[in-house]
């Protein structure tokens, strides 16, 4: 075990091989695991289960209880060698469960930066994650979900395996996401999740213009209210896109698709 400065409970249990970065802290009755690696600044609450391969980068915060890096939920799982990659700045609450990947899906679950998974959260296997995102109370990726960066789940929605969700999206409450969502969707339950115009107020939050703003409204009527087959809508989009480097990325995502859109 490499150590800087780090503060570790004697009632933690740290495997020998698992290497500990500078001013780490670690709560009593936590586990850390062979092949873990904790990089500098990160704390971690005590009743903790990180458990490797998994690499988790610097000054995240880990809650009590999480469990992080455990098997993949999959019952083709064989014990195959796979990995859990987590990035720097995360804020990982209580009952977070994110699972490794599986060697049938690529090998890795992965989430970049400045996350926050609030409690009862669970990333699934081979799930990759971007930046910047907001995972509220007992939201649920299945497995092999794709979201993009500034993606907010809001509590108790869940995103059916193979899905993707583009980037700026909102999912509202409750909502069950069984197809990919392009970027900057707004999505509400009614029965299944259904599109409801785009997350406008997130946009501006982030710094998109009015006429960006309007760009990306005219990509949605295109899509979602014209009344015209996913052919045509796209023919329309690539006029749009042609002006608006927004309508491109939405564009961009839906050819990219192998699941139906969720319209």
């Amino acid at each position: 075990m490499t150590m800087g400065a780090v503060s570790i409970s004697p009632l933690a249990s740290i495997h020998p091989d698992a290497r500990i970065g500078a001013n780490v802290e670690i709560g009593p009755f936590t586990v850390i695991g062979a092949e873990v690696e904790i990089g500098d600044g990160t704390r971690i609450g005590p009743h903790c289960s990180i458990l490797g391969p998994t690499r988790i980068g610097r000054d995240n915060r880990i809650h009590g209880h999480a469990a992080i890096g455990g098997d993949p939920q999959d019952k083709k799982f064989a014990g195959e060698r796979t990995e859990l990659v987590i990035g720097d700045g995360n804020m990982i609450r209580e009952f977070v469960t994110i699972n490794r990947g599986t060697g049938s899906g690529g090998g890795i679950t992965r989430i970049g930066d400045r996350n926050w998974f609030l409690a009862y959260v669970h990333v699934a296997h081979d799930c990759i994650v971007g930046d910047d995102c907001v995972f509220s109370n007992n939201a649920t990726l299945a497995g092999h979900v794709e979201v993009g960066n500034h993606v907010i789940l809001s509590g108790f929605a869940g995103v059916h395996q193979f899905c993707r969700i583009g980037a700026h999206a909102f999912i509202g409450m409750g909502a069950f996401v069984n197809g990919d969502v392009p970027p900057y969707l707004m999505v509400a339950q009614e029965d299944y999740g259904r599109p409801r115009g785009i997350n406008s107020e997130g946009l501006k939050r982030r710094g998109f213009d009015a006429e960006r703003v309007a760009a990306i409204k005219r990509a949605y009527r295109a899509l979602y209210m014209s009344g015209a087959n996913l052919t045509d809508a796209k023919a329309q989009l690539a006029e749009l896109a042609s002006g608006s480097d927004d309508v491109r990325a939405f564009l961009d995502f839906i050819e990219r698709g192998e699941r139906p859109l969720l319209r």
